[in-house]
């Protein structure tokens, strides 16, 4: 599964042509990490992330999201203890885990997880589509003999931290109902 694949891009754009299609393919891999900067993972993947549960906590809070399954939960140092994965309760939409019995977790720990979809939504799919044709245009001259510019669907009102102005209201406003919460990177 992938976020966006060439004939995606290449529909988008409205080209048949195969002559820039290297090209085209680094804006492909390039969006998806913007992408799954406002929404997480989008391809399925494995994540390894490190807890601190001191002397006890009754809830880990994972920080990748969304989450498919855990995979485990082990100590990091020599000792600790393991957490069997089939007593935890993994709440998929917050990334919550809590032990079944209600107990609590203790000591450094490492938990494995899948993260991202099994499936890419039809409007995550249509953002990267329209964020690669944002980002083509910069390199390649409307008709009219310059760059597309402002007052369009592909403007951008302010920079948004770490991206300027790559990222266009457009895209923004289809990736709202799958933005991360605060704080969840």
């Amino acid at each position: 599964m992938a976020l966006l694949t060439l004939e995606d891009a290449k529909a988008q754009l409205n080209t048949k042509s195969d002559v820039d299609d290297t090209e085209l393919q680094a804006y492909i891999d390039s969006v998806t990490a913007v992408i799954e900067e406002f929404v997480g993972p989008v391809e399925p993947r494995e994540v390894t992330e490190q807890h601190d549960a001191g002397h006890g906590r009754r809830v880990l809070v994972l920080r990748t999201m969304p989450v498919l399954s855990l995979t485990s939960v082990t100590p990091l140092l020599v000792g600790g203890v393991s957490y069997p994965v089939d007593g935890l309760v993994l709440d998929e939409e917050s990334g919550e885990v809590r032990r079944r019995n209600g107990g609590s977790f203790r000591g450094l720990l490492q938990v494995v997880e899948q993260a991202g979809r099994l499936s890419v939504p039809s409007t995550i799919n249509l953002a990267a589509r329209m964020l690669v044709q944002h980002l083509w245009r910069t390199q390649r001259p409307s008709r009219g003999g310059g760059l597309a510019g402002g007052g369009d669907d592909y403007s951008v009102a302010s920079p948004i931290p770490g991206f300027g102005y790559a990222v266009p209201n457009r895209v923004l406003e289809l990736l709202q109902p799958y933005r991360l919460p605060p704080g969840v990177a």
